[in-house]
């Protein structure tokens, strides 16, 4: 059995008896029924995901997945495809805005190549991991992205990478960097939302209404041309995804794997998280979307796996800042079942 079908068997599904226990703790807090409402929304699912009535989550890390695309080249990004090793070595010193956003909630950034264009980079740090799979993917209006081996193999390394860091790591963020990576994902979220790709396209990272039509275009030319299978994420993934979105998918399998839960940042991040619903969809209940993204079709991917967003600040940026953002607010409704008296502790008199 390969790695990607173990972990798929042992994703389970929250724990109903936590859940149930994390309830009655909440309904008898000293403050009026569900008066935090989203929050304590979140604390259930919290106690549901981990196993426990009184969840913690001491280590944090968010692990931002970078690759390159080879529809870039169509003209879909304002920026060429060398800012996405650029970036890399900016998120490697510590000079990124995923940087900035971890170091306030106790975060650390892990960066992963999965694919970027070029050669190798030679990064000799604890925060960098090689997991490079090709130097980009193919322009998918010529042929599939990558191959349906390379798509597994993006997925297991995922799964890999977060094994490697699954011992120091309570609460996991996901991040991504790749130029035309918006392009890719807005693909996935038509195929998999069952919407027209003008419906979920955006302006990425900041193009003008002519790119923007390109880029619809584009994707409308490309599922025509692979008809990938809405049913087989595999397929899906292969035809017009990118090396980063596999390992974001991996990522998200392999913490669900192992009860942990896992917030997803933005528009790529949960382009990722569809194809890892897609193989499995008891991911789901493992899953925290961060932030409702100024990407057009991210609401329709949140809806497809029924997610509600913590936050709606209007980012675009992606490298998993949305994640790291709402990590207090995951702290915070831990802190509900572990730190707030009941009225029977507290003594305080309740309305019977």
């Amino acid at each position: 059995m390969s790695l990607l079908e173990k972990t798929i068997q042992s994703i389970k599904g929250q724990d109903n008896e936590s859940r149930a226990a994390a309830l009655k703790r909440l309904e008898s807090l000293t403050m009026p029924h569900w008066a935090l409402g989203q929050l304590m929304d979140l604390a259930m699912d919290l106690a549901g995901i981990t196993g426990s009535p009184r969840p913690s989550f001491p280590s944090k890390s968010v692990v931002v997945m970078a690759a390159d695309h080879g529809v870039a080249a169509r003209g879909t990004s304002l920026y060429p495809i060398e800012v996405t090793r650029q970036m890399v070595y900016n998120f490697v010193r510590g000079g990124a805005g995923i940087n900035a956003i971890a170091s306030v909630c106790g975060a650390r950034v892990i960066v992963a190549d999965m694919g970027i264009a070029g050669e190798r980079l030679n990064i000799q740090k604890e925060n960098f991991i090689d997991a490079r799979i090709a130097p980009g993917t193919r322009d998918f209006l010529v042929q599939p992205a990558m191959t349906r081996e390379q798509a597994i193999e993006s997925i297991e390394s995922g799964i890999r990478i977060f094994r490697s860091i699954e011992a120091d790591t309570d609460l996991l963020g996901t991040g991504d960097m790749g130029i035309g990576n918006t392009t890719s994902s807005s693909a996935i979220a038509s195929v998999l939302t069952g919407l027209p790709p003008a419906d979920v396209t955006g302006r990425g990272t900041g193009i003008d209404d002519k790119q923007l039509k390109l880029k619809t275009e584009l994707i409308e030319m490309d599922i025509r041309a692979r008809q990938p299978d809405r049913n087989d994420g595999l397929s899906v993934l292969s035809s017009i995804g990118g090396f980063e979105i596999g390992g974001i998918a991996g990522l998200v399998l392999g913490a669900a794997s192992a009860g942990k839960p896992v917030l997803i940042d933005g528009f790529i991040s949960t382009a990722g998280a569809l194809i890892a619903h897609s193989l499995s969809p008891a991911v789901s209940q493992y899953l925290i979307a961060a932030h409702m993204s100024v990407e057009t079709g991210h609401k329709a991917m949140l809806d497809l796996l029924e997610l509600s967003p913590l936050l709606d600040l209007d980012f675009r940026l992606g490298e998993g800042t949305g994640a790291a953002m709402a990590m207090p607010l995951v702290d915070a409704a831990a802190r509900l079942l572990t730190d707030v008296a009941t009225f029977e502790e507290a003594s305080v008199s309740r309305n019977e």
